[in-house]
C-alpha cells in the first residue's frame, strides 16, 4: 500500500513517466522481498542503514553494477524521503548511506568518417526497408536522440519548415532540436516513400513495414548491425550513436552547455562525462602548445 501511494505521486505530482514508475516499483519491491527474507517481523519503519547496506553489498555480490546499485539507492532514497514526509517514519534510514562510486567509462564511439562511409547512398538500395533503417540512423546520428525518445516520435513532432523536432525527453520534459538540410531531406524522401508503400495504423512517425510503430528490440538489432559494417568495436547501440553524435559535436567546436541542452541532461555534470575529451581536440591542443616549444 505505502509503495503504491508512492508511486501515484510519482506518476501526479511529479509527472514521471511509466517507465521510471515501473523502474522505481520494481526497485523497492525487490528491497521489501529482501528484508522480508531476512526477518518476516521487518517492515517499512523498522528497517535501518545497516539492511540497506547488506542489500546494497547483496545486489554487488549478484554481480550488478555501482551504476545499477546507485540507481536502486536512488529509489529507495526518494520513497524514504516521501515516507517521512507522510509521517509513515519517524527516522529516514538512507540518509547517510553511500553507494559505491560509479567506475566512469570512457564511452564508446563511431568515428565520423565510418559514419560518413554507412550513411553514403552507395550503401543503400531505394526499397522502404533500407529508406526506414537509414533514416533511424540519420535520426540517431544527427540529433543524438535517445531510442525512447526516437520510438516516440509522430508526424507532428517533425517541423519540416522550421527543420527541428519536437522530443518527449525523460520525466516528460519536451525540448526541441535543430536538423540541417542533409536530414530535412532524408526525412522527407522517408516520409513520402513510407506513406506510398505503408498503410498506417499509427500516427508514429518511423513504422514497420506493417504500418506498426517499431519495436525497441527490432531498433537495437538492426543498429548492432549496421554499424558491423563499418565497426569492429564490441558496442554497436543506439546509445553509442548518441555518443557518436555528442563527440562530432565536440570536435565542431560546438560548447558544452549547448550540447547538454540537446541531450537533454538535467546536469552539466552528466555531459562532461558523456561527452570526453576526443582525441582530435587533444591533438589540436598539443599542436597549439606543444611542450619544448
Amino acid at each position: 500500500m505505502m509503495i503504491g501511494q508512492f508511486l501515484n505521486y510519482l506518476r501526479v505530482e511529479r509527472n514521471y513517466s511509466l517507465r521510471t514508475i515501473n523502474a522505481y516499483g520494481d526497485d523497492l519491491y525487490a528491497f521489501e522481498a529482501y528484508f522480508k527474507n531476512l526477518d518476516s517481523h521487518f517492515s517499512w519503519s523498522s528497517v535501518d542503514s545497516d539492511v540497506i547496506r547488506d542489500w546494497m553489498e547483496s545486489m554487488m555480490d549478484k554481480g550488478n553494477t555501482a551504476t545499477t546499485v546507485r540507481r536502486r539507492l536512488s529509489a529507495l532514497r526518494s520513497f524514504f524521503r516521501f515516507a517521512l514526509k507522510s509521517k509513515w517514519i519517524e527516522k529516514d534510514p538512507a540518509y547517510l548511506v553511500q553507494g559505491p562510486k560509479a567506475r566512469y567509462l570512457i564511452p564508446s564511439f563511431v568515428k565520423e568518417k565510418d559514419m560518413d562511409r554507412l550513411l553514403d547512398d552507395k550503401m543503400w538500395t531505394d526499397n522502404y526497408y533500407d529508406c526506414l533503417v537509414r533514416t533511424i540512423l540519420f535520426l540517431f546520428y544527427c540529433t543524438g536522440i535517445r531510442l525512447s525518445e526516437l520510438l516516440e516520435l509522430k508526424d507532428s513532432s517533425v517541423d519540416f519548415v522550421n527543420c527541428n523536432l519536437k522530443v518527449l525527453g525523460k520525466r516528460n520534459k519536451q525540448r526541441v532540436i535543430p536538423f540541417g538540410d542533409e536530414l530535412r531531406q532524408m526525412l522527407l524522401t522517408y516520409r513520402t516513400k513510407r506513406d506510398i508503400d505503408v498503410e498506417k495504423h499509427s500516427d508514429v512517425f518511423l513504422l514497420d513495414l506493417k504500418g506498426e510503430p517499431l519495436k525497441k528490440a527490432w531498433v537495437e538489432r538492426t543498429v548492432k548491425q549496421q554499424l558491423s559494417r563499418v565497426t569492429t568495436q564490441q558496442k554497436c547501440t543506439p546509445h553509442v550513436l548518441r555518443h557518436t553524435f555528442a563527440t562530432a559535436m565536440l570536435n565542431h567546436n560546438a560548447g558544452i552547455e549547448g550540447i547538454k541542452r540537446l541531450l537533454g541532461h538535467a546536469k552539466l555534470s552528466t555531459t562532461e562525462i558523456y561527452t570526453h575529451t576526443t582525441f582530435e581536440q587533444l591533438k589540436k591542443v598539443y599542436k597549439n602548445a606543444p611542450p619544448r616549444a
